[in-house]
């Protein structure tokens, strides 16, 4: 298979089964090392498909404008991650991604898509089996989720919890 076809196979594998795939993953499938996926992965973004790389692998994201999405700010410490991260999947919602804002670098923002507590235990595991800091250390806490939901109704109900619990900041 020439890089031509591997990443029409790669595209087409994403879009089809609208799962993430892991680069190490695909790298062995293929028989090429993860260096060249990360290269195909960047060609094809370069070509205008949507990739985005969370903590589980790569995903093209399907269809989503029927959701409803809000970016919310909140702040917490290390140990609040899994109990915030809950607030907002008990109620359906997904957690897209993380931005905090970085006085040299400006905004930094990481993909999560983080939709049932499993994948909330998963991530949050790496935090307690390494010494990996959650990019909000480098904001003393202060961070900023985008959330998807189905309905205005469900954004409601995460934002009030979130609210409740103290993790919200709001005016």
């Amino acid at each position: 298979m020439n890089s031509k076809e591997r990443r029409t196979y790669i595209r087409d594998l994403l879009i089809k089964n609208n799962i993430t795939y892991k680069g190490q993953l695909l790298a062995e499938q293929l028989g090429v090392t993860r260096q060249v996926i990360v290269k195909d992965i960047a060609i094809i973004r370069a070509e205008g498909v949507n990739i985005i790389a969370t903590p589980e692998g790569y995903l093209i994201p399907s269809e989503e404008s029927n959701y409803v999405r809000r970016v919310i700010a909140v702040s917490h410490g290390r140990d609040d991650i899994y109990n915030e991260l809950e607030c907002i999947v008990k109620f359906g919602g997904v957690v897209e991604d993380v931005t905090v804002e970085h006085s040299l670098y400006g905004e930094i923002r990481s993909m999560l898509m983080i939709k049932t507590i499993m994948e909330i235990e998963e991530f949050t595991k790496k935090f307690k089996e390494s010494s990996v800091q959650p990019l909000s250390s480098l904001t003393k806490g202060i961070h900023l989720h985008t959330i998807r939901a189905d309905n205005e109704e469900i954004i409601e109900a995460i934002i009030k919890e979130l609210k409740d619990k103290n993790y919200l900041i709001s005016d």
